[in-house]
This record gives C-alpha cells, structure tokens and sequence, in this order.
C-alpha cells in the first residue's frame, strides 16, 4: 500500500498536542499553537486544523475543559484509544498494545506516562518522529478505529472532528474491507472476551495508572 506523500502529510505533532486534555500549560500555549497552525503549508489538513483552532482559541478554559471530558472520558464511542474499536477488551487487544509497545521501543521512541500505546495523541507523536514512514503504517493499521472515532465525532457535531479529517486526509482511502469492517462495528460494537477473566494487557502493557478507555 502506497503512502500518502510528504506534501499530503498532515502536522501529526501539532495535532498529537490538540486532541490531549486542554490542561491550564496547553491553554497557555494557545498564541504560540495559532502561529504554528498559520505557519503550516496551504493544504487540506491546514484547513481542518484551522477549523478546530477557531474553536479551540476563542472558548473559555473551563468549556474547553467541560467539551474535552464529556466528548472523549464519557462516552466509549469517542475512545482514543484505537484498538478498543477492533479487539475490545480482549487478550487480542492484550497482544495489539504489547506489539505496538515494542515498535517503539525498537526504535527508540518508547511510550511513557499513565498512556496505552494505542493513544491517539502518542500514535500521532510516534509518526511525526519514526523513521521510514513507520508512523504512518501503523496509522493505516489502525485505520478502522480512526474512522470509526470520526464518525462518531461527526454525529455529535464535536469540534474534534475536524482533528480527525486532517489525520485522515493524509491516510490511504478505506478499503473495501476496512467499510465493511466500519460497518460491522458500527452495528455491533467492539468484540467482547468469551472465554477467561484474564486481564485484557499483559502486565508489561499496562501504565502504572489506569488509563482511560
């Protein structure tokens, strides 16, 4: 599968930064996000990243705060963490966090903090910075969730969702497989554990802190 080129590729890091809890130190920063985003080259993603910033800029520290938690720690749909939307809390959901977590490690860019390796923001990071477009493969691994969370997004007419087409702007266009995937978890939601009561991450997965879902 062909990668998008490095004119489509949208600011992963700028974005990795907008989609995290606007704590009082990020909100503090917003004069300096405005001069990155109009920095950024004309394109596509540039557009949506504006169209989130307007919003983003021009709200009070607290409804930004209030918007953050009720759209992405209340509700599942809105997960930002990607493999939740394909494994559930499965032991192969278990196994796609302990793969993730040793991609980073084995080049040198290792997930830190209380985050899950699948963390949108921390994905984001990791393909800003990884060598060799591998940022970007894992991207396209994950791009049911990707679309899954955007659609969501949409239907609830969140400002974020205009985060979520600029990531995907720079992705390959679903596949086939990928719709009828989107299809079928939209129907069904994330698969459930049938057999065990194992913990869904092996121990060397998990952050020291519980992570939101």
């Amino acid at each position: 599968m062909r990668l998008p080129g490095p004119r489509r590729r949208p600011p992963y890091k700028l974005i990795s930064l907008l989609l995290q809890y606007p704590s009082e130190e990020l909100l503090e920063q917003r004069s300096e996000l405005a001069q990155a985003v109009a920095e950024l080259p004309a394109s596509r993603p540039k557009d949506a990243v504006e169209r989130f910033f307007a919003h983003f800029e021009s709200r009070p520290p607290l409804d930004l705060q209030q918007e953050y938690v009720k759209t992405f720690d209340l509700q599942k749909r809105s997960s930002l963490y990607l493999t939740f939307y394909t494994e559930g809390d499965t032991r192969k959901r278990g196994m796609a966090l302990l793969r993730l977590k040793r991609i980073y490690s084995a080049v040198g860019l290792p997930i830190g903090g209380r985050e899950l390796p699948d963390y949108l923001p921390a994905m984001l990071e990791f393909a800003e910075l990884a060598p060799a477009g591998l940022g970007d493969h894992l991207l396209i691994e994950c791009r049911t969730g990707i679309e899954l969370l955007r659609m969501h997004l949409q239907d609830v007419k969140s400002p974020y969702v205009h985060l979520l087409e600029a990531v995907s702007i720079g992705l390959p266009r679903l596949r086939l497989a990928d719709l009828e995937a989107v299809k079928r978890l939209v129907k069904e939601g994330p698969p459930h554990e049938e057999v065990g009561l194992q913990p869904f991450a092996p121990p060397e997965v998990m952050p020291a802190m519980e992570a939101r879902r």
